[in-house]
């Protein structure tokens, strides 16, 4: 019998409370009026918006924190195809402005906002402490990214630079729309899934299962979106999407060829080159969690 019921997978598989969700919206726009409210920044094009589970709505009570972009749009950092230069596509005017006096900008915009003792810089983000009114907010100061064809076309994502020098890129708004349509498809079960996932993975540290750290809320949403959408829509109860999405996983998950094609949510990204984790991490974690779930043979 498995360990938890049908009725406390249903609970699960919720999002946050009301209470919850209007923290989360207050720390939003916060972020939003400190950038506005600088007078270094407020005459630049800059985008403010939500990323990571809180954007994509499959966060949980046990994750209710923020990821806040702050996209600087007056130039742009850019990938090329192989072969070709910047003279190709006519990219011949660096920009003046960079991208450490850009972090550098925000982090002083947020501190005359929040104050010096509620922000701490971090490598990859800028953080903002929680109280009664607001959640906890990582702020991710980046340039526009594009990321040019061989014809001249190209995709817009984000790039930033830690300050310990690692690039990274990513695509949050495509990820953001993918989400949108997987969940119109699979009867809005996609972001219930994922929310389920996260809910098993706190569930298990809670009770002392040693969950790899490489084991990311991002890296199960991402598994989860690359579940067939017949097993969110096939299957009448949690508990059997749960216990199936479980077994195509872990199945596809046994040797590179399998999975060597899957993405992220955005599809701009493969899931398993370049990551802190690797396919035997996620393979291995699905044992436990099958274990955990006590789902039998």
């Amino acid at each position: 019998m498995p360990k938890f019921s049908e009725e406390k997978l249903n609970n699960w598989r919720k999002p946050p409370s009301d209470s919850e969700e209007t923290k989360l919206v207050n720390a939003h726009k916060m972020v939003k009026d400190a950038i506005d409210a600088c007078d270094n920044l407020r005459n630049m094009s800059i985008r403010v918006f939500g990323q990571g589970s809180y954007a994509n709505d499959t966060n949980v009570k046990l994750n209710s924190d923020i990821d806040i972009n702050v996209r600087y749009e007056d130039a742009f950092f850019y990938d090329l195809p192989t072969g070709k230069t910047n003279s190709d596509f006519a990219l011949n005017s660096p920009a003046t402005y960079t991208y450490s006096e850009f972090k550098d900008a925000v982090e002083t915009a947020l501190v005359n906002k929040f104050g010096r003792s509620s922000v701490t810089r971090n490598d990859k983000c800028i953080t903002i402490e929680a109280n009664t009114y607001r959640v906890e907010a990582d702020v991710v100061p980046t340039f526009l990214l594009r990321r040019y064809s061989a014809d001249g076309s190209f995709v817009e994502g984000v790039k930033f630079i830690s300050d310990s020098g690692k690039e990274i890129r990513n695509y949050p708004l495509q990820h953001i729309e993918n989400g949108i349509l997987k969940n119109s498809e699979t009867q809005r079960r996609f972001k219930r899934l994922t929310r389920l996932y996260r809910r098993v993975r706190y569930s298990m540290m809670d009770d002392g299962i040693d969950v790899s750290d490489n084991i990311t809320s991002f890296l199960l949403e991402c598994l989860v979106w690359n579940v067939p959408n017949n097993i969110f829509n096939d299957y009448p109860t949690w508990t059997e999407r749960l216990r199936q999405s479980i077994i195509h996983l872990y199945n596809s998950t046994k040797d590179d060829a399998s999975c060597e094609e899957w993405g992220e949510v955005s599809e701009l990204l493969y899931l398993f080159v370049g990551k802190k984790w690797s396919r035997q991490d996620v393979n291995t974690y699905l044992i436990q969690m099958w274990n955990y779930l006590e789902f039998g043979k």
